[in-house]
């Protein structure tokens, strides 16, 4: 069953403490928001709408760069308002499934999301649950009573609707209450909602001790993978060579049936080894005529998109061009940029080297170019 998201991010996230709303931290080295966009994206989403506060609509460019199929929109004075301007912005589907997400819980993952969807299959929404463990008490700095547990849980996020369900229900909440999740405006318009297993690690990022503890657990959420890609092409005819997406004046060009970048397809390969799937031949098979001369970049971008797919970034390149001529020195900045450019990275994320053989094999006697590339990606765990 397909579905879309509406990730709500618009709130100031007071009570966290100083510095900048929670979706705007820095976790593990990636903005908050970003960790449940990529991986509700991974596990299937159509489109994501991503609520943020006015002034962060531009903002959110940056720290979702790379990624596709979502977009942001502006968010209102309370969360409910900020919900109900996600799911206007959702282009319609027929039969569509809606999941209502909090930006503060990262480390939500596909099993958590197909859990919810198989349990739409007889009611109109559904929200994991965990049991509330502790012993409750009533009171104003002193006990006055304690509260049973017995048939108490906690609510989580993402929760799941279908859409014109929770649509419905959103017109008839009374408009001076202000509904602490969107579960609760369903229940009250007589909607049917399961309750599936929650999970510890949709933890809620609340106080400042919750971003330390998000630290620790999110070396456990995600693995390291590391590709290495290697391509050479011979010289031939021609007044320049196409390098790291760079046109380079030369005396000789590169043959090859796209445009010859061997630096692209070794860093094409690369990312394609670090997430198992396959090579750039496989991918763009040489015999089909329509990637005769294409530029390079496609096959790089491609990579990317499957690195997003599956929830991932790449964290680094090192590419190394082995050659006598032409020099690549002068041209190192540029290179570094049009990666950039074409990846979503930040340059400092990019390395380009350049080596010779001192004149030993096909390269030493500049008949071709090698380009090696190593990469490291970091993707779900």
């Amino acid at each position: 069953m397909t579905f879309s998201a509406v990730i709500v991010a618009a709130g100031d996230g007071l009570r966290a403490g100083p510095g900048d709303p929670k979706a705007w931290r820095i976790l593990s080295g990636r903005p908050i928001l970003r960790w449940s966009v990529e991986a509700l994206l991974a596990a299937g989403a159509r489109e994501i709408v991503v609520v943020v506060a006015a002034d962060r609509v531009a903002t959110a460019d940056g720290a979702l760069n790379a990624l596709s199929g979502w977009r942001a929109v502006a968010g209102g004075p309370t969360r409910a308002a900020s919900v109900r301007a996600g799911l206007a912005a959702l282009p319609p589907h027929p039969g569509d499934v809606v999941l209502i997400h909090d930006a503060a819980r990262p480390f939500v993952t596909r099993a958590h999301v197909e859990r919810l969807i198989a349990a739409l299959a007889d009611r109109d929404g559904a929200i994991p649950s965990l049991p509330v463990p502790d012993t409750l008490k009533r009171g104003d700095g002193e006990v006055a009573q304690t509260v049973s547990r017995d048939g108490l849980w906690r609510a989580q996020t993402p929760q799941a609707f279908r859409r014109a369900a929770l649509e419905a229900a959103y017109r008839t909440w009374p408009a001076d209450l202000e509904p602490t999740d969107d579960a609760s405006v369903l229940e009250r318009a007589g909607g049917r909602i399961a309750m599936v297993a929650g999970d510890p690690m949709l933890m809620k990022l609340t106080y400042p001790e919750d971003f330390l503890m998000a630290e620790h657990l999110a070396g456990a959420h995600r693995i390291t993978r590391i590709g290495q890609g290697v391509d050479a092409h011979r010289f031939g005819p021609g007044d320049a060579v196409w390098l790291c997406g760079v046109r380079i004046p030369h005396d000789q060009g590169l043959i090859g049936h796209s445009d010859a970048d061997c630096a692209l397809h070794a860093l094409t390969d690369a990312i394609l080894g670090a997430i198992a799937q396959g090579d750039i031949g496989q991918h763009f098979p040489p015999s089909d005529p329509q990637w005769k001369g294409a530029s390079s970049d496609r096959f790089l971008a491609h990579a990317m998109q499957l690195v997003a797919d599956q929830g991932g970034r790449v964290v680094n390149i090192d590419l190394t061009l082995v050659c006598e001529r032409p020099k690549i020195g002068p041209h190192r900045d540029a290179m570094r940029a049009r990666i950039a450019d074409i990846t979503g990275l930040q340059i400092g994320q990019i390395s380009v080297k350049a080596t010779t053989t001192e004149g030993m094999g096909f390269t030493g006697r500049q008949e071709g170019l090698m380009a090696q590339a190593v990469v490291m990606v970091e993707t779900l765990a």
